[in-house]
């Protein structure tokens, strides 16, 4: 899970100000010292990590934190102030163009998620209104025409290619043309990669930039290659004068100091990360939330991004009135619950929520299977069970425990879980009269 390590190291090193009820300056370097380890294991940059501590020691020593009346608060305060500053303080969005197709130009080295990451760009886009168009401008490695052809399928986005024996800058400028002339708005052009950085490849892309006068350009790196990944984004921006970057596999990267240097060593955002290998696992880069991750605050704007984006209204409010009138069944529960596995993973829904340490989380022994379970025991009932889980007498459970593969035991547990979960409905379905939520937005379930 992203960060745990680095959130843990956090956790430990804040401990020591918390347990102080006034802090010195002597106790301040202490934990500084700690600070820069858990950034330094987390292979942050070394300068990065330099700055970064004689910045927030600079600020602590300061009047504002030793004499406040609780000095640790003001502590994780700027240290979550400077986390955000270091990695670019807001969201940077993608630039789009005035006139014509905005062009988005993706590169980075073999491997690090070019193909499926334009992809899943252009399926954020499609949601955000536009007409996006992939286009094959890799003819090099083998097959890589036919993945973004799969991705595209998947995604039902359009894919231009023109076959491997043609130049890539050849397509690239074909592919403008097409998209102005077939109502496409924003064109993602899958580059060539390469196992290392070399002058051929350079070359190449330089070409297509020259061509294709793309709005953004942005670099995909994996995050889980660390230090490599900043070194790579340097050479990149330093060739290119990259405009942003895309990290991918940050869901597999405990440490995170990629993400946390390359900010400040190329002076280039990072506008996206992918979480996972689901083609809908991509969030736009927000440095305070990032912040919040990190130092256990958690993440509940995110949270209510990724509950909204699978809302529907109309379900939501026929839920609602199920929860009223006590009318909730097994139907419901499964609906929702494929709802909430749309969202992500459980790990990565938790460690969104305040509090949740990141660190826990990655030891802990979260079962997603058991969402599987629950699903073959509930599609092994027939509709009137579902409907009226009362009917399911001693027999019905064992047909129900054979046909989902499962024990009698498991039956008996879900209708237990279920019925409990009717029971706190009961109690609480006035409540669905008053409405949750904050200001305007509300979670799903609880509208009026």
């Amino acid at each position: 899970m992203m960060f745990s390590g680095l959130s843990d190291k956090m956790a430990n090193a804040f401990k020591k100000f918390r347990n102080k009820g006034k802090l010195t300056e002597a106790d301040v370097k202490e934990g500084m010292r700690e600070i820069k380890m858990a950034l330094l294991e987390a292979d942050v940059n070394f300068k990065v990590v330099k700055e970064f501590t004689r910045t927030v020691q600079e600020r602590c020593i300061g009047s504002e934190v030793l004499e406040s009346l609780v000095p640790s608060q003001q502590v994780v305060k700027i240290v979550n102030e400077e986390l955000t500053r270091l990695m670019g303080e807001t969201n940077a969005r993608l630039e789009f163009a005035k006139k014509g197709p905005t062009v988005v130009m993706m590169c980075g080295l073999q491997g690090a998620g070019k193909t499926t990451h334009s992809g899943k760009l252009a399926a954020y886009f499609r949601k955000q209104g536009k007409r996006p168009l992939l286009v094959a401008c890799d003819v090099y490695r083998p097959a890589a025409i036919k993945q973004l052809e799969v991705v595209g399928a998947q995604l039902n986005i359009p894919v231009f290619s023109m076959g491997d024996q043609i130049s890539p800058v050849e397509i690239a400028k074909t592919a403008v043309a097409h998209a102005e002339a077939h109502g496409n708005d924003i064109i993602f052009l899958d580059t060539a990669g390469r196992l290392h950085v070399d002058e051929a490849l350079m070359e190449e892309l330089r070409q297509i930039r020259a061509c294709t006068n793309p709005q953004e350009i942005l670099l995909v790196v994996d995050a889980m290659t660390g230090q490599d990944a900043v070194n790579v984004a340097q050479s990149f921006n330093d060739l290119l004068d990259i405009t942003g970057v895309v990290m991918t596999k940050m869901d597999g990267d405990t440490r995170g100091g990629a993400a946390l240097s390359i900010r400040h060593v190329t002076g280039k955002p990072i506008k996206f990360i992918g979480t996972g290998e689901k083609l809908d696992m991509l969030e736009p880069f927000h440095p305070d939330r990032m912040a919040s991750r990190i130092l256990g605050m958690g993440d509940v704007l995110s949270l209510i991004e990724k509950a909204e984006q699978q809302y529907d209204e109309g379900k939501a409010k026929e839920l609602e009135r199920k929860m009223r009138d006590q009318s909730f069944n097994l139907e419901d529960f499964l609906e929702q619950s494929r709802q909430i596995r749309q969202m992500g993973s459980m790990q990565q829904l938790l460690g969104m929520i305040p509090g949740v340490n990141p660190a826990e989380l990655a030891n802990a022994n979260i079962d997603e299977r058991q969402l599987d379970r629950m699903e073959a025991i509930i599609l092994s009932m027939t509709p009137n069970e579902r409907k009226d889980p009362s009917v399911i007498n001693a027999s019905r459970r064992k047909r129900i425990a054979a046909g989902s593969g499962m024990k009698v035991e498991d039956v008996n547990r879900l209708l237990k879980q279920f019925d409990q979960m009717q029971k706190m409905m009961k109690q609480f379905s006035g409540l669905g009269k008053k409405g949750f939520g904050f200001g305007k937005k509300r979670l799903p379930g609880f509208h009026r």
